[in-house]
Order: C-alpha cells, then structure tokens, then sequence
C-alpha cells in the first residue's frame, strides 16, 4: 500500500510551534511515503521563512518530497524581486523545479505552479500546462493512482470561494478528465473538502475528485476549522480499484492529529 501526505498553506512565519511537533510525531506513526506540500510554504516569501520550512520539511524525513509555491511565496513588497526574481527563495529551498512530479508503481503525481507574478493572489493554468499534464496522464498504467497538484481550487463548495478558482480550471478539468486523472489536489482557502470535480464543473466524461486540504500549522485558521492535513491511502492490489483521503485535524488544546473522517473513492477506469 502506499501512502501519501498533503499538507498545504504552512505559511511560515506564522506557524504553531505544537502543531509541528504533532504534525512530525503523525508522520513518525504513519509512515507516508510521499510527501505533498500544495503551496504558501510561506507568509512573505522571506529567505528566513522559507529556511524554517526547508528545516521541517526536512525534519519529517519522508522518502519522497514535492513541493509547490503559492501565491504567498512570491515576495509582494519587494517589486524588483517580484518582477525579476520572484521564485529565488523557493528555489534557494528547495531546488530549481517548480513543477515537480513523482512516478512509482503505484502513483504518478504531477504537481503545478499555478502562480503568477502579475497576480495578486489568482492562480491560472495556461494550455500549454493543461497539455503537458494531459500528455502524462494518457501514458499512465492501468493501476497507477493519478494525481495533480495545483495551488489554487479547481472546485469550492461555497459562494464566497468562487474568487479563488484557479483561472482555467473548466478547461483543465476537461482535459485532464479524458486523459484519465484521478485527483485534483489544492489549498489556498484554508478549508478540507472531497467532492467530485462534477458537482462544479459540467460536462466530464470521467469521475475526477478534488482533494482540498486546509492549513497544516498556521495560526491562520479560517471559519472555526482547525489546522488539518490529509493522508491519502491506496492499494492497486484492491478491486474495484479505489484509494481512500483521510482527513487529520488538530483542535486547539488536543495535542495531537485526530482522525476526523474518511472518504473511499473509487477509480473511474472507464
């Protein structure tokens, strides 16, 4: 089996020191095996912030790390940075690939940058992104679990969140439906969900789930939802095929992640 950690939304610089400590000492119990980071590794895009979250990254000791910016690691002060240099302290980080991927027997996960430099906070995909997932998940095998990782949502499940879809998502969507995706995985708005991406976005010939996770050790929680990450399970041994997102939360005064709930997705291979 093979088991995957999403965290998102860290935004060092404005972390709980408790909740890293119970964040290491859940994936000391877990075990994962591949490790998701789906962007704002930092509050301000400081060259210290983003060493702090090179440290715990490092810390947890998970074989395989990917790493995504959000918009909040590019610096939003400093323009010169911003317009000439703006993933310098991401890449200082953790190394020059901005779009990193992973393949296994098991797994084919192909992470996004989203970001722009022009855009505040917005995240877009161009076509030359949607094709070159798309490309990927065509030659994907039969049993591998598909993912793709962006910053911003491709699916929220309210009103006020519509200003944070990534620009492109429909197009996106749809193309990478066909091509056989399995997971949309995201953060930005601080809320965990699973739903299927149908519930937004009409037309897909495919069933293809949205995996959002909230903030993994912010003190910038939104909307009472605790500090929460996802542990994502999968067995291609399994029929029908399916993999399982668990959702771990940590409520203030717990001490620990708690198992908040559980979602079985089965694998549309159609």
């Amino acid at each position: 089996m093979s088991v995957l950690l999403q965290i998102s939304d860290p935004h060092f610089g404005t972390e709980h020191r408790e909740v890293e400590t119970a964040l290491q000492q859940l994936v000391q119990q877990e075990r994962p095996a591949v490790l998701v980071l789906s962007g704002d590794v930092t509050q301000r895009a400081r060259r210290s912030q983003f060493a702090a979250a090179r440290r715990f990254v490092e810390s947890l000791a998970v074989p395989v790390t990917l790493v995504i910016p959000g918009n909040h690691d590019i610096p939003l002060f400093n323009l010169a940075a911003r317009g000439f240099a703006p993933y310098a302290n991401h890449c200082r980080a953790f190394g020059p690939a901005l779009e990193p991927s992973h393949e296994s027997e098991d797994l084919l996960v192909l992470c996004l940058n989203t970001t722009r430099p022009w855009r505040h906070k917005d995240g877009e995909v161009s076509p030359a992104q949607i094709e070159q997932v798309a490309q990927r998940l065509r030659a994907a095998r039969e049993r591998q679990l598909r993912i793709v990782v962006t910053h911003q949502p491709m699916l929220v499940t309210r009103l006020q969140d519509e200003q944070n879809l990534l620009h492109g998502h429909r197009e996106a969507a749809r193309a990478w439906a066909d091509a056989g995706a399995d997971l949309v995985m995201g953060g930005h708005i601080h809320l965990p969900y699973v739903r299927p991406l149908a519930d937004g976005i009409a037309g897909l010939r495919r069933a293809v789930w949205a995996v959002q996770a909230g903030t993994a050790l912010s003190s910038r929680v939104r909307d009472g939802v605790p500090n929460s990450v996802n542990l994502l399970r999968y067995d291609p041994a399994q029929q029908p095929l399916q993999c399982v997102v668990e959702r771990w939360d940590c409520p203030e005064g717990a001490g620990g992640f708690e198992l908040q709930g559980s979602t079985s997705i089965r694998l549309d291979r159609s």
